[in-house]
């Protein structure tokens, strides 16, 4: 990419389980900044080398940076003679590492790429997801994303994928397949498909940037009452709109009740977590983030909550950043049951940066705190209702996907029981204050 180094507002931006978001952009040395330094830079690893290091310089969280010398790291690195990109990608790698924090990161053109792809909610393909079928052993697709190029050309579930662009794809693995189907939107893929009933068939389709799904939802019938389940699988730059749908749906069909299943969501972007945690939270703080002098800004929900009804949370040790500010945020508020295991622990907030020559930085800006003052790095949030799946329940549940969500999962059957408005409500009430937590500049790792 020629251009300037690009980095983003560091509050909607910051980088929350691996997210980054895309507000305003503002160059790093400032508007002097001219196409000849751009090229210059493109051109000179060294130059790269020594951006990376004024960026962390100036943002990074620690001050005292693990009390390594930074000074005489940024000597070391530029008394250093690069002949390619690869040794100064090596280089910066090594210099971050000193820091000891694995979440202030350099990624190759390739890696931000792919960091920007995921966490865009988009993907420039034909909108399919497929996986290898226990039995056949072959590629089939499990579904046709909605107003994707592969719905309207009439793919379904079941369908085999035989071969892609003429490369057969028996005993090829589901990730390869995938590099072969995306690509450049209005670019062609022919497919061959194999369909029970009919002959083998080549399908060309154009290919298209597609949102991709990350709230799921469905109405369910619980006895008497009448539960909205929706699963949200990471915070990407269209969950919220997605997630504000879902509940205006669910909402439109009368549920007694919500239960929002969090479980291996891996973060996402900030900004999302606070607009998602705005839906169910009419007042309220969301999130408190302190920087690396100790300054406190607060985010506080805006009274646009678009529900109220009794609402459950399913985590796991996987559900960590953004899913831990959105489950903090409705637990300290006493706005909703939090039920399963103890989340992962990752109270760290980064800003993205991209370079001049398409490779991108990522630097922990900030910690943060739920809104009593708790400080969860490292220990995550501690569930009201603790209820661990056994080896035997989550291989149950790998195995069978179709009963996540159910009765059958355990979890999920543990929330029912609190959800009664009756029983709901004094749960909360019996919920026991936690005692706030002093804020300050604390040694994170």
């Amino acid at each position: 990419m020629n251009q300037s180094a690009k980095s983003y507002s560091p509050w909607q931006v910051a980088l929350i389980g691996g997210a980054i978001a895309t507000t305003a952009t503002f160059s790093v040395f400032g508007a002097t900044w001219c196409r000849s330094v751009r090229a210059a830079l493109q051109d000179s690893p060294k130059a790269i080398v020594d951006q990376v290091w004024q960026l962390v310089n100036r943002e990074y969280v620690d001050g005292k940076f693990n009390q390594q010398d930074w000074q005489a790291t940024r000597q070391s690195l530029l008394n250093q003679d690069y002949t390619n990109r690869d040794q100064a990608y090596n280089a910066i790698r090594e210099a971050l590492k000193k820091l000891g924090d694995p979440y202030t990161r350099f990624m190759d053109p390739k890696q931000y790429e792919s960091l920007t792809n995921q966490t865009s909610g988009e993907v420039s393909g034909i909108g399919i997801r497929m996986e290898e079928n226990e039995k056949t052993k072959r590629l089939t697709v499990v579904e046709a994303i909605e107003n994707s190029p592969a719905l309207k050309a009439g793919i379904r579930a079941g369908d085999q994928i035989l071969a892609i662009d003429g490369k057969p794809t028996q005993q090829m693995k589901v990730e390869d397949a995938s590099k072969l189907i995306r690509g450049k939107a209005g670019t062609i893929v022919t497919l061959r498909l194999g369909r029970n009933g009919q002959s083998a068939f080549d399908l060309k389709l154009t290919r298209a940037s597609i949102e991709v799904p990350t709230v799921r939802y469905t109405l369910k019938q619980e006895s008497n009452r009448r539960i909205g389940y929706i699963r949200l699988r990471e915070f990407s730059a269209h969950a919220a709109d997605q997630m504000r749908r879902a509940i205006r749906d669910l909402n439109g069909k009368q549920v007694d009740g919500f239960v929002l299943d969090l479980r291996g969501n891996p973060g996402g972007l900030l900004q999302s977590s606070i607009e998602i945690a705005r839906m169910w939270l009419e007042n309220g703080a969301i999130v408190r983030t302190v920087d690396r002098v100790g300054t406190s800004e607060e985010t506080k929900a805006n009274n646009t909550a678009i529900t109220k009804r009794p609402l459950a949370i399913l985590v796991d040790n996987n559900s960590a950043s953004a899913s831990e500010i959105l489950t903090g945020a409705l637990k300290d508020n006493k706005r909703a049951v939090v039920v399963g295991s103890q989340t992962f622990g990752k109270a760290l907030v980064q800003s993205v940066h991209e370079l001049p020559d398409g490779s991108g930085v990522a630097i922990t800006i900030a910690h943060y705190y739920t809104p009593k003052g708790t400080d969860i790095n490292h220990k995550g949030i501690t569930p009201d209702i603790k209820i661990d799946l056994t080896e035997a329940q989550q291989r149950q549940l790998a195995a069978n996907p179709n009963l996540v969500g159910t009765p059958n999962d355990p979890q999920y059957a543990r929330a029912l029981a609190v959800l009664s408005s009756t029983h709901f409500a004094q749960f909360l009430q019996n919920q026991p204050d936690e005692q706030p937590m002093s804020i300050g500049t604390s040694n994170f790792r």
